[in-house]
């Protein structure tokens, strides 16, 4: 799908006011929002045994309680512990498609912010939180000393930043996040995420930000992968552009991954039909297959309050957690 030409991202020179501003931002609405059992933004299963409860509709068959079961004749689940110290991995694709917006935000500003909201959840108690960027091309370039400066520049990158605990190494982190220049050429989504399946990792958080454009074959599987040991969120960044065209007459797009420029009639009403029923299409195939691969699904627009959408989202999940609900 192309789009039209994208803006030269506002990071850069700036990146330390707009962490400074996103942190405040993320403080003053996130906190709170875990202060109880859970220690991440997706509270998982844990590991540890704990009590034993009936069975209700939509539990994970997984953890039913066998024995508790065939003494009372009645189905049971065993409830789990939530781990108290948490490792959370965040993938980020930062390939050319998402150096652009016509929103309120860009839609890399839409994949730092989610990085700083994720980063602020996790980072307390001891937790680390790692990462790895996707730059485009797909050459593996890792970054182990990461601590306040942005991972070096190249065609084609995937980086790796270790994972560590404090909030000092967390704003580290983020500043690498935002200081990471986006590369020109078709990024390998599914290359990002294999990144985090290997090496195998102990359990816990993974989080995917991504614009998911890359065809599902591509980056399906290895989230399957991704979801068998970790629990896992992705995080889709939508802007307006890429739902429906605005009716402007002739409009010059440029697919920011290819180059390839084409000019296209916007007041033809068909062609507008078509485009939408197109990118309906794409995107009912994107959420099918985050479902299939059982990885939590939260959309984030460029025209919307991200911010306010990630609340929601994990009230719903800690909702839906405290009823014995699967995601």
């Amino acid at each position: 799908m192309t789009s039209p030409t994208p803006r030269p991202a506002p990071l850069g020179d700036r990146s330390e006011a707009v962490l400074s501003r996103l942190q405040l931002l993320v403080t003053r609405k996130l906190d709170g929002l875990l202060q109880g059992d859970y220690a991440g933004l997706l509270p998982g299963p844990g590991s540890e045994a704990g009590e034993s409860r009936e069975y209700r509709p939509g539990d994970d068959v997984r953890r039913m309680d066998w024995p508790v079961t065939a003494r009372t004749t009645t189905p049971h689940v065993r409830r789990t512990v939530a781990d108290r110290e948490l490792e959370t991995w965040l993938a980020l694709d930062l390939s050319a498609s998402l150096d652009f917006g016509t929103g309120q935000w860009l839609k890399r500003e839409v994949v730092v912010a989610a990085a700083a909201a994720i980063t602020h959840l996790t980072v307390r108690g001891g937790n680390r939180i790692g990462a790895v960027i996707g730059t485009g091309g797909g050459v593996s370039a890792p970054a182990r000393r990461w601590r306040g400066r942005p991972p070096p520049p190249g065609p084609g990158l995937l980086t790796r930043l270790p994972a560590r605990s404090g909030r000092k190494e967390a704003q580290g982190l983020l500043r690498a996040v935002a200081g990471t220049a986006i590369q020109p050429g078709r990024g390998d989504l599914g290359a990002l995420i294999e990144m985090l399946n290997r090496p195998p990792r102990r359990r816990g958080v993974a989080v995917v930000v991504s614009d998911f454009l890359a065809p599902a074959e591509q980056w399906a599987r290895p989230m399957r992968k991704l979801r068998v040991r970790h629990d896992v969120l992705a995080i889709e960044v939508v802007d307006p552009r890429e739902l429906e065209l605005p009716d402007v007459g002739v409009l010059p797009v440029v697919d920011p991954e290819s180059g390839e420029l084409h000019e296209v009639q916007t007041a033809d009403p068909r062609l507008r039909q078509r485009y939408a029923d197109a990118a309906t299409a794409q995107r009912a195939t994107i959420a099918a297959a985050l479902r299939g691969a059982g990885a939590a699904h939260l959309r984030l627009r460029t025209d919307r309050d991200w911010l306010l959408d990630m609340v929601r989202f994990v009230a719903a999940q800690r909702h839906a957690r405290t009823r014995g609900t699967t995601r």
